[in-house]
């Protein structure tokens, strides 16, 4: 069975991804960036935050996850409304951490001895 933290992650890491591409798009009339840094700076996030998603195997992937909270909350430096969306979805990741854990907690507390493997 898939674990509730990681599906909460990734789905949380491929909106962001999309949401950090379309800031980039609307991103290049706010900015003296460009339409082509703009999309580059963000298009590779965005980039960065499906990669993520699938690295969620391993204990790196939910780190690197972490850091591309910080990272898209930084280009608020370039385009100012990022640091909301930055925010926001800085807040989402911690929420599907949080409440992923408290899921696998609580579904092993649930299927208690049986998850051992004594019959029953």
């Amino acid at each position: 069975m898939r674990s509730p933290r990681r599906t909460l992650a990734a789905t949380m890491l491929a909106l962001e991804s999309v949401s950090v591409f379309l800031g980039g798009v609307a991103g290049k009339a706010n900015t003296d960036l460009g339409l082509g840094r703009s999309l580059a700076v963000l298009g590779g996030l965005a980039l960065a935050c499906l990669i993520t998603a699938g690295l969620l195997r391993w204990r790196a992937g939910y780190l690197l996850g972490s850091v591309l909270q910080v990272a898209v909350i930084a280009t608020g430096v370039w385009i100012p409304a990022m640091f909301v969306v930055g925010a926001a979805f800085a807040a989402l990741w911690v929420a599907a951490l949080r409440v992923g854990a408290r899921i696998e907690r609580e579904r092993a507390q649930y299927q208690g001895p049986k998850a051992e493997g004594t019959p029953g």
